[in-house]
This record gives C-alpha cells, sequence and structure tokens, in this order.
C-alpha cells in the first residue's frame, strides 16, 4: 500500500491573478500558506489484475480506466500509465467546495501517489506542472494555477505567474516569532453553502477581459508584494488591513463572489475587532478568514455564533509519501 498526504491551502491576497486570460498579459502572483488539512490517496495492488477499483463519494469498478466517470482520476491514470491492477481511495479532512482547493490537493495527491506506484522520482514542480494540465488543459476547467503548486510545494510563498505560462516559487523566510504571531492572529470560520467554484471562476475568466476588472488584479497583484514587505518588517497590523484592501477589491471581479448573508458576517467581524479578512476561495461560501488580535478574538468568536471556528495550523512539507509497502502491481 502506498499513501500520499496533500495540504490544503490558505490564499491570501492575488487570488485571480493565477488565471491565464490575466497573466499572459500581465505577471500574476499570489501569497499563500498551505494548512495541517489533508487530502489522503491510498493504492495498492487490487485482486482482479485486469480491473481498476476507485473509491470516493462513490466505488467505481472497470475494466478500462476510460469507463472511469471521475475525470481527475481517469486522466492522471493515463497520464502516469498506471492503467489496471489497482485500487485507490481517498478521504479528506475538509469537505469540497469550500475554498482550501480541494480538487487540486486531490489531483496532486494522485499523481504522487500512481508515480511511487512506478517507483518513479517527481519534484513537486512537475507534479504541479502535470496537476494544472490535466485540470485546465485536458479537462478545460476554468481554474487557476495556485492550488497545484501551493498544494505540491507547501509552505508560506508567494507563487509567481508569468505570462509565458511558467511558475515560480517564492518561500518566504519570515521570523519565527511572526510566523507563530501570524497563525494566532488568524481565526477561521465556516459560513456554509458549499459551492462549485467553476461558475463564478468562469464569469471571472471572461471579466478579465474588460479593462476594469484587469486593473483591479493589478491592484491585487500589487498587494502581494506589500504583504510580502509587511511580513519582513514585522508591522502584522498591516497583514490585516491589506486583506481588507483584497477582500473589497475580489468583489468586484465577478457577482457571485460575495452575498448579504457573507457581507453581514464579514461587517460583524470587523466590528468585532477584526482588522481585515476575505472569503477564502473563489467566493460564495465555504470559509471566512479573519485577522484579529488575540485579546480582540474572544469578542470575535462570541460576535460571530453559532458560526463554528475552524482550528487550522500552517505546514511546511506539501505533498508527501507518508506510508509506502512494497508490493508489485
Amino acid at each position: 500500500m502506498i499513501i500520499t498526504r496533500t495540504p490544503f491551502r490558505i490564499s491570501f491576497v492575488g487570488g485571480g491573478s493565477d488565471l491565464e486570460a490575466f497573466y499572459s498579459r500581465h505577471a500574476g502572483a499570489v501569497l499563500s500558506t498551505s494548512i495541517n488539512k489533508y487530502m489522503y490517496i491510498s493504492s495498492h495492488r487490487f485482486f482482479f489484475p485486469g480491473q481498476v477499483r476507485v473509491k470516493y463519494s462513490v466505488t467505481e469498478t472497470v475494466n478500462s480506466i476510460d469507463e472511469l466517470k471521475h475525470p481527475l482520476l481517469r486522466e492522471a491514470m493515463r497520464k502516469t500509465g498506471v492503467t489496471h491492477g489497482i485500487e485507490i481511495s481517498s478521504i479528506a479532512d475538509i469537505p469540497s467546495g469550500t475554498g482550501m482547493g480541494s480538487s487540486s490537493s486531490f489531483t496532486v495527491g494522485l499523481l504522487h501517489c500512481l508515480y511511487a506506484v512506478k517507483r518513479e522520482y517527481v519534484t513537486h514542480e512537475q507534479i504541479a506542472r502535470e496537476a494544472c494540465e490535466i485540470e485546465i488543459d485536458i479537462l478545460g476547467e476554468p481554474i487557476g494555477k495556485q492550488d497545484q503548486y501551493a498544494a505540491a510545494f507547501g509552505g508560506l510563498n508567494i507563487i509567481h505567474f508569468q505570462q509565458n505560462g511558467d511558475v515560480r516559487v517564492e518561500p518566504l523566510y519570515i521570523k519565527n516569532e511572526v510566523y507563530q504571531k501570524l497563525q494566532e492572529n488568524l481565526l477561521m470560520f465556516y459560513v456554509g453553502n458549499q459551492r462549485k467554484a467553476s461558475d463564478i471562476l468562469s464569469e471571472q475568466k471572461k471579466n478579465a477581459s474588460q479593462i476594469e476588472k484587469f486593473n483591479v488584479l493589478k491592484s491585487m497583484v500589487l498587494l502581494v508584494h506589500d504583504l510580502r514587505n509587511c511580513l519582513y518588517s514585522e508591522k502584522l497590523d498591516d497583514f490585516g488591513k491589506i486583506l481588507h484592501e483584497n477582500w473589497i477589491l475580489k468583489q468586484k471581479l465577478a457577482s457571485q463572489i460575495t452575498n448579504s448573508q457573507i457581507d453581514d458576517i464579514y461587517e460583524a467581524g470587523r466590528q468585532a475587532g477584526a482588522v481585515g479578512g476575505k472569503l477564502l476561495g473563489a467566493g460564495g461560501g465555504g470559509f471566512m478568514l479573519f485577522y484579529c488580535e488575540k485579546e480582540k478574538q474572544e469578542k470575535l468568536i462570541d460576535k460571530l455564533k453559532p458560526l463554528e471556528m475552524f482550528n487550522f495550523a500552517f505546514e511546511r512539507e506539501g505533498s508527501k509519501i507518508i506510508h509506502f509497502a512494497d508490493e508489485e502491481f
């Protein structure tokens, strides 16, 4: 049996600039971190060597990978050449549709697992790049490239998207006390309404051709560098202010990013002491992140009842193999 563990991510600023409609005209950037919530992919030899069995929300047993209904499983197996005699299962700490890049964590972890089945060493860069190829180029999902690289590499990074399509990951080496204080000052609440990001991202992709929306994304990219500077200069109060500025800008990108319920939650959080925050992911629902100093957090938590607070911590490892028991496929 082989098991991979691949983290989910929190994107702070710059989201949307990882879409080709933007970065092909103006280089994009996102500042994000991976967290200690994971997608687990396991594989082992299937009893019937000519068949494939996959288990996710449903179970499929097929004679050919072409028969698989799950597109990510089908295309990852096709790309890696692992096509028969295997059973694959997945389990996640967080449900899909909540704004933490679950589908890309699935694809990255799956590719990592399948290459391990073949006894092939692959870099984080290769796994991330091939996950992008599957999701964007082959399956035509209207998504960007940040989630795949965040999941593969792990850690606190700026992910740069070049106009030629290349991606560069810049790790941020901040002081440990700043790193710890940043974690302590971030609170997350589940606001509900799981959703498929593709609808919002499709509109956002289309809107990127409009000069007003394009300029909004350019402003959000500039905030990435502002946020990096505040971390290196240890001015964490500015972190919350930049999150707020980014959230105000993000709402201008597409019509479904926020709604009256989300606006009310965000305003209540700000009134209770949060400096700033944002809804994670494409928008519409999922998790709301706030930056709030520790002495004000009790008031914030009380103000947002009955929303459930979600505990998390940063992680630095990215996708990794956590179990490897040798068996022939």
